[in-house]
């Protein structure tokens, strides 16, 4: 039997305390003057009763089996703070997934927000980020990180993904065997709506950063997944073949696409009928990003946007296409996923 995992997830949903700590944080960053807020304090019940009625309730409902789940998106923030904020924002965010992932651990597991900060309009080094990928990896069990290309939160600041700059923390991620998913947080940037334009602009430019650099000569091994679609990607997959020919790249297929994974958090029929028409299915890994970025129920289907395996479902794959879709390529993906199940006997 295939399992349903569902590779985006976020916790939206969070106890008071852990809001409170980053009103404190934000508040400390206004008057340097105020005490650095300790870590949230919150009863496992309290984060049981939301999640129990929030994702495991429509994991349940519409069919999954496991969500690789990271810390809500559009609040990452890296553009907020300095070191210290950005790092005991990540430490409460991934501990809080941990805790998930020990309450529900047939149903959860765990990939970490990176502590990614501005200094001076510019990135800073990725030190704290190694330091927290590698502690969630090794300590907390988690089996990959989510990788802000934009730390300025819509000014567009940091160098491209093929820079060297980015080497440090690439380096710690094929050492520890993990992938990342390329996800941009909340948009500073008035021109961007978050979760309309903001992110479809950072995923359609992640990969164009990778068409444009040689950076998989490097590191072979590396791994991304490219959310909501692969962006614009897809439905403009000519332009990006014609682009590589022009550059006088090799194949998209074996230059840029033997690293490089789109997600099925695509909230319309059509859009996922696309990107199985034109994406190889060993590229595509299932997802729905629930409770994310569209919450609603589509008035032309009577069902939720984000139920996204019924798109899925209703292309009537071959059961070995589907096998790799909803199973197989994830557990290719993230190999700590992949032993992780074995070690249970899945």
């Amino acid at each position: 039997m295939t399992l349903i995992i569902d590779c985006h997830g976020h916790q939206t949903l969070v106890p008071p305390a852990h809001l409170e700590f980053r009103k404190a944080q934000k508040a400390r960053l206004e008057n340097p003057s105020l005490p650095r807020p300790v870590l949230p304090v919150y009863d496992d019940s309290e984060l049981h009763e939301i999640i129990a009625d929030n994702q495991y309730k429509l994991q349940q409902a519409r069919g999954a089996d496991i969500t690789i789940f990271s810390p809500r998106a559009s609040r990452m923030e890296p553009h907020v703070g300095d070191s210290g904020t950005s790092v005991d924002w990540a430490r409460a965010c991934n501990n809080m997934i941990r805790r998930v992932v020990d309450l529900f651990p047939k149903n959860f597991v765990g990939v970490c927000q990176l502590p990614q900060q501005v200094v001076g309009g510019k990135p800073a080094p990725l030190d704290d980020a190694v330091a927290e990928l590698e502690r969630c990896v090794l300590e907390l069990d988690f089996v990959g990180c989510n990788l802000n290309p934009d730390p300025s939160g819509g000014h567009f600041s940091a160098p491209p993904l093929t820079d060297q700059y980015w080497y440090p923390l690439y380096e710690k991620m094929v050492e520890l065997q993990v992938p990342a998913m390329i996800h941009v947080s909340g948009s500073c940037n008035p021109c961007f709506h978050a979760t309309g334009s903001y992110y479809m602009a950072a995923d359609t430019n992640a990969f164009m950063n990778f068409v444009t650099g040689d950076m998989f000569a490097d590191f072979p091994d590396l791994k991304f997944i490219i959310p909501h679609g692969g962006g614009a990607v897809p439905y403009h997959w000519g332009r990006y073949r014609g682009l590589a020919d022009m550059l006088k790249k090799p194949s998209l297929d074996d230059y840029v696409m033997t690293n490089v994974y789109f997600d099925t958090c695509v909230y319309h029929q059509p859009g996922i009928d696309l990107l199985f028409d034109v994406i190889d299915y060993k590229n595509i890994l299932f997802a729905s990003e629930m409770i994310g970025a569209v919450r609603g129920i589509d008035p032309q289907t009577g069902f939720h946007f984000d139920d996204t395996k019924r798109y899925v479902d209703r292309l009537g794959l071959p059961e070995e296409v589907r096998h790799d879709v909803y199973e197989g390529n994830a557990r290719r993906v993230y190999p700590r996923l992949d032993a992780q199940l074995k070690a249970g006997g899945l």
